[in-house]
């Protein structure tokens, strides 16, 4: 308990942030392989958000706190090192993949069609349908990976091998 004391509060904040985007994600992926269009829609919005927030908080703690050395010698070591460093290069990519997802699906949704005849509606939306579903096929895998390993990398920082003095 007293390691939960010595911890910055907002990287147990980022974690639950974290792990809620996870829920999220797979929450919206449930929805949508059940064909619940507008409560995948939702879904993912939130997980957009939740995502958005904790990185507001990660810069926020790296801007003003610093950050914090993992020290534990030997093997984990590599393996914390592995984790971290796929864990942030895929991470640079998420916000852009989401935005982009989040276009394609309004779009596939008939955002932005309204002057288009029916006809040349529904293909423009398919279209549309067809991007998200080829570029979800990257995006969510992804974004999951990010979210979970940035849970990862806390649990191994903060709890399982806590750096010396803390």
């Amino acid at each position: 308990m007293t390691l939960l004391a010595a911890a910055h509060p907002i990287v147990h904040l980022n974690a639950a942030l974290n792990s809620l985007a996870a829920v999220l994600l797979l929450a919206g992926l449930f929805f949508i392989k059940r064909g619940r269009v507008e409560a995948h829609k939702r879904t993912m919005l939130a997980a957009f958000v939740v995502s958005i927030a904790f990185l507001g908080c990660y810069l926020w703690y790296h801007a003003h706190v610093g950050s914090v050395r993992f020290t534990h010698p030997g093997v984990v070591r590599y393996v914390y090192l592995a984790i971290l460093a796929s864990h942030v290069i895929l991470a640079a990519t998420v916000p852009f993949f989401a935005v982009r997802q989040i276009y394609l699906g309004y779009r596939a949704l008939g955002c932005c069609d309204g002057k288009l005849p029916e006809p040349e509606r529904a293909a423009v939306s398919a279209l549309y349908r067809e991007k998200h579903v080829r570029l979800a096929k990257w995006t969510f895998p992804i974004w999951l990976y990010v979210s979970v390993t940035g849970v990862v990398v806390y649990v191994m920082l903060y709890h399982l091998w806590p750096p010396v003095g803390q």
